[in-house]
C-alpha cells in the first residue's frame, strides 16, 4: 500500500490523487542519434515522464519517488513553494517505469 506523504510539501493528497514533477521543460529534445527536435516540432500525441511526489490514501499502484508515464494535455497543474507540479487521478497514469533487471536475473525459468 502506498504511503500517503507530501515529503516536506504543505499539502495533504486525498482519495485516488497523485501529485507529480514533470521531468525537463518540454522544450526541444535530442533524439537517439544526438538530433535536436525543436519544441514546435509538429508530432503526434506523446507521452510524459513525472516523478510522484504525494499521493492520496486511495491509490493503490504508485508510491511516492516512482517514475510515471502520463498525457500532459489530460492535466492540471498546481504551484507549491514556487515549483509547478501536476495533479492526476491514479487512473490517468498509463505506466509506472520498473527498474532495471540485474544481469542474470532475467526471471525465465528453464
Amino acid at each position: 500500500m502506498a504511503e500517503p506523504s507530501g515529503g516536506n510539501l504543505p499539502i495533504k493528497m486525498l482519495h485516488d490523487r497523485v501529485l507529480v514533477s514533470v521531468d525537463g521543460d518540454g522544450g526541444e529534445r535530442k533524439s537517439g542519434g544526438g538530433i535536436v527536435i525543436p519544441a514546435t516540432a509538429s508530432v503526434g500525441k506523446r507521452l510524459a515522464w513525472a516523478e510522484v511526489v504525494a499521493v492520496g490514501q486511495h491509490v493503490r499502484q504508485v508510491k511516492v519517488g516512482d517514475r510515471v508515464l502520463f498525457d500532459p494535455e489530460d492535466r492540471a497543474e498546481v504551484e507549491l513553494q514556487s515549483r509547478n507540479y501536476v495533479l492526476l487521478r491514479e487512473r490517468d497514469l498509463h505506466a509506472v517505469a520498473a527498474q532495471r533487471v540485474e544481469t542474470g536475473n532475467t526471471g525465465l525459468y528453464l
